[in-house]
């Protein structure tokens, strides 16, 4: 996650990664699609995202490590999901493609002077977590129905 930033540290609204954001949008294409019985290519899941075919093929090779995706080459291939896919927590799978980093950034070069008596950084630790938590009860499966599911079927090129 990214936050709007000062010198010392960042802070400010609450954004994800690009990185995270095209897998969560590439997971719900291919959850949409997975009901057709679909397989998609990054290409096609890229037009219909709007994104680039290159980040778009990166961010799915990290879904496919993870489980998540299913790739296959070949006649008869592209990009499934998998049944752990559509049964991922969205807040264990940000927590996973975010990593561990903070909020606020009290070491590196320009460490805040407040850094050794300073409860902000914890508070701020906390919060970011209640942000995941307040995700995890959701699946991609559960986020993907009508209408949403209509939206990312006729968003781009059919399957």
């Amino acid at each position: 996650m990214r936050y709007g930033g000062s010198q010392y540290g960042t802070l400010g609204l609450v954004q994800l990664s690009r990185f995270s954001d095209l897998a969560l949008r590439a997971l719900m294409r291919l959850a949409a699609a997975d009901g057709r019985g679909d397989r998609m290519t990054a290409g096609g899941i890229a037009e219909s995202v709007n994104a680039s075919t290159s980040h778009v093929a990166k961010t799915v090779s990290r879904l496919v490590e993870l489980g998540l995706v299913e790739s296959r080459r070949g006649r008869g291939g592209g990009l499934a999901i998998t049944e752990a896919g559509r049964q991922a927590s969205v807040g264990r799978l940000l927590r996973e493609l975010e990593g561990p980093g903070e909020v606020v950034q009290c070491e590196g070069p320009a460490p805040c002077p407040l850094a050794g008596n300073c409860s902000l950084r914890r508070a701020l630790a906390e919060a970011r977590e209640a942000f995941f938590a307040a995700l995890d009860p959701l699946t991609v499966s559960g986020i993907v129905h009508t209408p949403t599911r209509q939206v990312l079927l006729s968003l781009g090129p059919a399957p």
